[in-house]
């Protein structure tokens, strides 16, 4: 199952048969959901509020992955029926929470760092309680893999 968004699925189409660039960002957001009512829509429910900012990070070969597996820094050139990249490095908060998250169940990838557009929704496999006063989140290395089908 891909974690593309429907909005990253247009981008992608117009780029592949349309001509059109696919204007992806120099720089990711991740966003922490509580929920995803509609992930393939980008229908979510973000943390906010206790000092909550999305994390962020260069979009690099240095930064993810390739799709021949965990900790390349290569152009991808796996061959499985699907292809996953994942974080190279650890993706950390720059705040610890001032207040309760609450139960973060997925993740998302923005173009921006407040508002924007959502590209990517991962769930996570174990739903995390996130409360004030507990360290800053983060994935460490090879923790966040994205999937596209």
């Amino acid at each position: 199952m891909s974690n593309l968004t429907n909005f990253a699925e247009n981008r992608v189409v117009d780029a592949l048969l349309r001509g059109q660039a696919l204007g992806t960002p120099a720089t990711w957001h991740v966003a922490l959901l509580t929920a995803a009512a509609d992930a393939e829509a980008g229908t979510v429910t973000e943390v906010s509020g206790g000092s909550y900012a999305r994390a962020s990070f260069t979009a690099s070969l240095a930064n993810f992955s390739g799709t021949q597996g965990a900790g390349t820094t290569a152009a991808s050139n796996g061959t499985g029926p699907t292809a996953t990249s994942s974080n190279n490095n650890a993706i950390t908060w720059a705040s610890a929470p001032t207040a309760n998250w609450g139960v973060v169940t997925h993740v998302a990838l923005y173009d921006a760092s407040t508002g924007g557009n959502a590209w990517v929704i991962v769930p996570l496999t174990t739903p995390k309680t996130i409360n004030s006063g507990d360290a800053a989140p983060s994935f460490p290395a090879t923790a966040l893999a994205l999937t596209v089908a």
